[in-house]
């Protein structure tokens, strides 16, 4: 089951007509205007009619942005991330969490030989 944040919703809060490029813009990262400069040379140079339908029905189908959806933009970014390589995404948390557990091993070393009782307390414990 999808999350709420890796799903396509219509943007009402920056949208031009319906919602519609300004939420594929929210959904892949790319920037509002490129997605609508898009939208329109396929209507004129493509499709046209077609084109147009197909912006209607998503606009009727896709559901309104939840308004509170992230926090900050850090989240919003972080859901970008996620929708565009969740593989890349989940490599990179793993580091983080590495990078968090040699730091915490270094603190511990830190306070454990510099503490001849805590040491003596550990070894103990063992």
């Amino acid at each position: 089951m999808n999350s709420p944040r890796t799903t396509l919703y219509r943007d009402k809060a920056n949208a031009k007509f319906m919602g519609v490029c300004s939420g594929i813009a929210e959904y892949t990262g790319v920037d509002a205007f490129w997605v609508r400069m898009g939208a329109v040379a396929l209507t004129i140079f493509a499709l046209g009619p077609i084109a147009i339908l197909a912006y209607i029905a998503a606009g009727v189908i896709l559901n309104k942005k939840p308004p509170h959806l992230y926090r900050d933009d850090a989240e919003q970014k972080y859901w970008q991330g996620v929708r565009q390589s969740p593989k890349r995404t989940a490599r990179e948390i793993r580091a983080n969490f590495r990078d968090i557990d040699r730091r915490l091993a270094a603190v511990e070393t830190h306070y454990v030989s510099n503490n001849p009782r805590l040491t003596a307390e550990i070894e103990r414990l063992r």
